[in-house]
């Protein structure tokens, strides 16, 4: 696969990482959504182990994210962008059209994922940049995730990729009730 610059930065030393995946209606896909639910437990995890409470870590499993990222996969109008090292997902991002009160009719990121070991390459960047063009691209005038407010080290990334904390609200679930914030970017 032939990468453009943009993937030609993300070529590290232990080798060559890919984007995979444009628009996930397309049936030559090359992810499950097996490997993506495990995945995405596995940086859940990672990420949640001192932030989430005990019961909501211990019921986040693959069985409980199948059926999201089946969900996924099978709806046209959802982005997603896988990265691979060697063959490994060491990192995603997923959109999504926002619906909802909380997203205000903007794009939305729904995940953005970076396997710990692999942070920190500039890899999140890379796939949030991309994520932002392609909901520009599809109409969208500003784009929107949400953030628990105590997962410190991605506000201060997301504010570092030029995002701006808008509004605070509190999380329903499906795990636990959480403070988050929306974090928005002008597209126009």
């Amino acid at each position: 696969m032939h990468l453009s610059p943009l993937c030609d930065s993300l070529r590290g030393s232990s080798g060559e990482v890919n984007i995979m995946s444009d628009n996930i209606g397309r049936p030559d896909r090359e992810v499950s959504a097996e490997e993506l639910a495990a995945f995405h437990v596995a940086v859940w995890r990672a990420t949640y182990r001192d932030l989430a409470p005990a019961e909501a870590y211990a019921r986040l499993d693959e069985a409980l994210r199948l059926p999201q990222w089946q969900a996924v996969l099978a709806h046209p109008a959802h982005w997603l962008r896988v990265l691979r090292e060697g063959g490994d997902l060491i990192g995603l991002i997923h959109t999504a059209p926002g619906a909802g009160e909380i997203m205000g009719g903007c794009g939305e990121i729904c995940h953005l994922y970076i396997r710990p070991d692999q942070q920190g390459r500039g890899l999140g960047q890379q796939l949030l940049q991309e994520a932002l063009g392609a909901l520009r691209l599809a109409g969208h005038r500003r784009a929107a995730l949400a953030v628990v407010a105590q997962n410190h080290s991605a506000r201060a990334f997301y504010r570092r990729c030029g995002g701006r904390e808008d509004l605070a609200f509190t999380d329903p679930g499906p795990l636990w009730r959480s403070d988050n914030l929306r974090v928005v970017w002008d597209l126009a």
